[in-house]
């Protein structure tokens, strides 16, 4: 694949989202943090899609949880050369316009304009960092400068009943946006086709100068909620060329795979998908490779391999994906994506899951329809996803779905409840000081 570095856009990354709705696994990470496919992070999507398509002058711009983010992009994104100019530089709110937070998405931009122009691009491109997908942005910046728009937008059709959870548009004959309403109540079908409609995928380029102009008027006006699809994009479309540009897959001219993995079940989904025989999203493309963070780990190893009527004690994995470092020793893995330096234990049995890094599974134990985040030990014997209730009761998240989900550096009492132990130790030393201030 011939990859052009293309000198004259910057690429800012919006991964500042706190994805409440994906805890217990955003407790400690923000949402473009989590982890996704055993070896990747979300974020890394996104900034592979950069790479990809020739663009290498990239800002990540982060606000809530972001000190995981920032170590895996020290890890594993700064191979990059200064001296051609390259770069991936995070971002955090540094208060230079005022004193608050990032207000929204637009705000985001408006408090690093200073940033921005030092590099001095022509175009701007504005990407979430919390989303999956492989796309060329090559042939969407190609679009809107031979287009001569003041500002594109990327767009895919979604089922009349999503569109609720994304910015709906209407264009013309010549892809000019007429319309924009975000997360209408009710979205507007595409004309011929009342089972869909046009959603933005937050996936925004504009001309630098005028990118500028909109972000400081609309930082004048104190109703704003200073969103690009709440305020910015609807105040454009009558006076300035907005277009879409409908992403699709270049060999069919199909729709294209894009997920928002916003709610446990959507993220859940998405990683099964990829160990289907023929997934939607092909992380087997060397044409498009996703780049992350490579630990230096050694190959993962199956060991044990004894046959005893009932009681067979063999490590094996099918319909799996099994990263680096693990080790499934004596234990049965099916329909599971299991993460770097795992250990599954003598007769435990994982199904249907997704296990983080570090997880050691002890023997006996079984674990179904679930996730479970980094260095949690599953005691010998325990049941994970096969009564919701017992779940509940042992302080595991269940969703409606019957999916369970099990926090970061979670142990379990003898009564298999859980408890974080880290957050234990903080809560016993606040309570020794406070008893040696109240004194005896």
């Amino acid at each position: 694949m011939e990859i052009r570095m293309n000198n004259n856009v910057l690429s800012v990354i919006l991964a500042g989202g706190k994805g409440s709705r994906l805890e217990p696994l955003t407790c400690d990470r923000s949402k473009p943090a989590v982890p996704f496919g055993g070896g990747f992070r979300i974020i890394d999507f996104a900034l592979s899609n950069c790479i990809n398509s020739g663009l290498r002058k990239i800002l990540v711009v982060t606000q809530y949880k972001a000190a995981s983010l920032e170590r895996h992009i020290e890890r594993g994104w700064h191979f990059l050369s200064a001296e051609l100019g390259e770069f991936v530089t995070v971002r955090p709110p540094e208060q230079r316009v005022d004193e608050n937070w990032y207000l929204g998405t637009a705000d985001a931009l408006y408090q690093n304009i200073y940033a921005i122009e030092q590099i001095s691009p022509k175009h701007v491109l504005i990407l979430s960092g919390d989303h999956i997908y492989q796309m060329n942005y090559a042939r969407f910046i190609s679009d809107h400068i031979q287009s001569e728009a003041d500002c594109s937008i990327a767009c895919l059709p979604v089922p009349k009943e999503e569109g609720r959870r994304f910015g709906v548009m209407d264009v013309d004959e010549d892809n000019r946006i007429v319309n924009f309403a975000e997360k209408p109540d009710a979205p507007r079908c595409i004309p011929g086709d009342p089972d869909h409609c046009l959603a933005s995928m937050g996936i925004y380029v504009f001309r630098t100068e005028f990118l500028f102009e909109q972000l400081c008027r609309d930082a004048n006006k104190p109703q704003s909620n200073r969103d690009f699809g709440k305020d910015i994009i609807p105040s454009i479309i009558e006076q300035h060329l907005v277009r879409a540009w409908s992403f699709t897959d270049a060999k069919t001219g199909e729709a294209a795979y894009w997920q928002d993995v916003g709610t446990l079940e959507s993220y859940y989904e998405a990683n099964m998908d990829l160990i289907s025989v023929d997934p939607q999203l092909n992380l087997y493309d060397n044409d498009w490779p996703i780049r992350s963070h490579q630990p230096p780990l050694p190959p993962p190893k199956f060991v044990f391999n004894e046959h005893a009527p009932g009681h067979d004690r063999i490590g094996h994995a099918v319909d799996s994906t099994v990263c680096p470092g693990s080790i499934i020793s004596g234990g049965t893995v099916e329909r599971s994506i299991i993460g770097p330096s795992v250990r599954i234990n003598s007769y435990a049995e994982v199904r249907d899951s997704i296990l983080y890094d570090r997880v050691t599974i002890g023997r006996h134990a079984r674990v179904r329809r679930a996730i479970i985040d980094k260095n949690v030990f599953v005691p010998e014997g325990m049941r994970i996803g096969y009564d919701p209730e017992e779940d509940r009761r042992h302080g595991l998240t269940v969703t409606e779905s019957g999916i369970v989900a099990v926090p970061k550096n979670a142990r379990f009492d003898q009564h298999s409840r859980v408890m974080k132990p880290h957050i234990g130790e903080l809560q016993a030393r606040h309570d020794q000081l406070r008893a040696a201030a109240e004194g005896p």
